[in-house]
């Protein structure tokens, strides 16, 4: 945002033109806002589109049978589909909103929406990842253990009660990739978001 600090100031030294360089930054922030909601928009299509298609394309039919024994696992993931269209649906509908306002105040409330449900987005893939993903790994040890636990004997509770501690480990782990990728893939978009907001906070239009 230093080109609009340098913009304000240069302004500010001629007191006819206050009101113009706070329209004229308003309308800079403005036009910002909308190229961020709308890559924002952008990139979660592509995002959703290319990991879903990667997905198609590596179809593994052990990985169909598995979700075929495990419906709920199965419903949690279509569920995760729909979930995300509605984020992409309401990022469509920041978009269109934005790009109609002609206020400040009403830009700054749009602004900060769309932060929270960016922020809500991240949150959302990082919890269902992360419980998909220990799930997942849970009934599969489960389907081994139980294919093998009479071979086992009494060594099979004690191999379980560890596999807990990794189960636990593995969600984490899951977590913390999701968490990195959101953050490489969204964070930029959210420090932008966040810098037009401090500047429209000191517009008054």
């Amino acid at each position: 945002m230093k080109e609009l600090d340098l913009l304000k100031k240069d302004w500010q030294n001629n007191n006819a033109f206050e009101q113009i360089s706070d329209i004229e930054i308003y309308k800079m922030l403005h036009q910002k806002s909308s190229s961020i909601v709308k890559w924002i928009l952008i990139v979660s299509i592509i995002e959703f589109v290319v990991l879903n298609g990667i997905s198609f394309l590596l179809n593994d039919p052990k990985y169909d049978a598995f979700m075929r024994m495990h419906p709920y696992i199965n419903f949690l993931e279509k569920f995760n589909y729909v979930v995300i269209i509605v984020f992409i649906y309401l990022f469509y509908r920041n978009f269109k909103s934005i790009s109609v306002l002609n206020s400040a105040k009403t830009l700054i409330k749009h602004v900060l929406k769309t932060r929270k449900i960016v922020t809500y987005y991240i949150f959302w893939n990082i919890i269902i990842g992360g419980i998909t993903g220990a799930l997942s790994f849970i009934e599969g040890f489960n389907d081994g253990y139980d294919s093998g636990s009479t071979a086992l004997g009494n060594k099979g509770k004690t191999i379980l009660e560890a596999n807990c501690f990794t189960i636990i480990v593995v969600a984490l782990l899951i977590m913390g990739i999701i968490w990195l990728f959101y953050k490489l893939l969204y964070g930029r978009f959210l420090r932008k978001l966040k810098d037009n907001y401090k500047e429209l906070k000191k517009i008054d239009l």
